[in-house]
């Protein structure tokens, strides 16, 4: 697992911390983090095809010259299964063939 890069910037230029949960390779690895750091929600980044933990109103994406791109994201509550996600995720992305 590693660290959001987005945050790590962030913080060079700011004088709190942010707090950022790792990334995950997979549904579970997100629930894991999720559950073991009390956050709310889990995601899977389609756009660099990594899970993880989120609070509600995070936004996942990166910065490019100074500016914050959003990147596209499943996001969905950490008290579902990693079976249900999954589930979840591909009858989304069935209905939605050219998000």
């Amino acid at each position: 697992m590693f660290s959001c890069t987005a945050c790590a910037h962030v913080r060079r230029y700011i004088n709190f911390p942010v707090p950022c949960a790792p990334m995950a390779a997979s549904w579970q690895e997100a629930l894991e983090t999720a559950r073991k750091q009390n956050i709310p929600q889990v995601y899977h980044d389609c756009d660099t095809d990594t899970y993880g933990a989120c609070r509600t109103g995070e936004h996942q994406g990166r910065f490019k010259g100074g500016v914050f791109i959003e990147h596209r994201c499943i996001c969905m509550p950490a008290h579902l299964s990693a079976e249900e996600l999954a589930e979840k995720e591909r009858k989304f992305r069935a209905d939605n063939p050219d998000w």
